[in-house]
């Protein structure tokens, strides 16, 4: 897994001082920290990876805890809270917006339905969705959920992780299979994965839904694991069309990249 993107550098903490504004920033970078982790952790984990003393970590934990942003589990352990989810959906709507000029281009420029997802735990949920003028064009709702290995986007955003921790969540959400074509076992998908790994794109031929082919890369050092595609019928996104779009989607994935960058850097 990717470092915590809320830790700080030594120049922005001398930079920001105060101890008010440094108990902040170790606060964000613990819930990240326990994110990164599965979303739950012992103190001494998060002492032996932030590197701060347990007494710190306990009086910042109280205070997230009294929050509402963690909960102190039966075994003494501690995960993210409730609260966060509503932090969270409104984060997914709000990446939505501003994904939408961008998904608008893909339209344009390949004449396909224009889709962006995010993996939020096991799942991939759909944020945002621009259609095609297509009178034949594909409508997926914004807030769906659907299991990773059957989507373009699902290869797309997990070819970043481990073998193991991929192995892992196949484990646990189990691999049915929407249609015949669906990749059904772990080593199956494993080697999709390498294949988006050396392509640099995924895709879903018929594995969702049949007739439907969708083309899918992911959002390079987006502040959450996104991804953006784009789905039609097989007869139009053939392999000759193919060409035509995947360099399409990698620039425009590049130029939203840069833009969220932007948004999320500091004053």
């Amino acid at each position: 897994m990717p470092t915590s993107s809320a830790s700080t550098t030594d120049s922005a903490r001398s930079a920001n001082g105060g101890g008010g504004v440094q108990s902040l920033e170790r606060a964000f970078d613990l819930l990240e920290r326990m994110a990164d982790a599965g979303g739950e952790v012992g103190l001494s984990e998060l002492s032996a990876s932030s590197g701060l003393p347990l007494p710190t970590i306990h009086r910042l934990m109280r205070t997230l805890v009294a929050c509402g942003y963690v909960r102190q589990q039966p075994n003494r352990r501690y995960a993210l809270g409730p609260r966060l989810i509503r932090l969270g959906e409104s984060a997914s709507r709000l990446l939505g917006t501003w994904a939408r000029p961008y998904l608008a281009r893909l339209v344009e420029e390949t004449g396909e339905t224009a889709n962006m997802a995010l993996l939020d735990g096991d799942e991939i949920v759909y944020v945002a969705q621009v259609p095609s003028k297509h009178s034949m064009r594909m409508f997926t709702e914004v807030g769906r959920r659907v299991l990773p290995h059957s989507t373009g986007v699902g290869k797309a955003l997990l070819a970043s992780f481990p073998d193991d921790e991929v192995r892992a969540l196949l484990a646990r959400t189990g691999m049915p299979a929407a249609t015949d074509k669906t990749i059904t076992t772990a080593d199956g998908f494993l080697a999709a994965l390498d294949d988006v790994r050396n392509l640099g794109y995924a895709v879903d031929d018929n594995e969702q839904e049949i007739g439907v082919r969708c083309l899918a890369v992911s959002v390079p050092d987006s502040p959450t694991t996104a991804a953006i595609s784009i789905s039609g019928p097989a007869g139009r996104v053939t392999e000759a069309a193919t060409e035509r779009i995947v360099p399409v989607l990698q620039q425009v994935a590049r130029e939203l990249s840069e833009a969220l960058a932007s948004s999320t850097g500091g004053a």
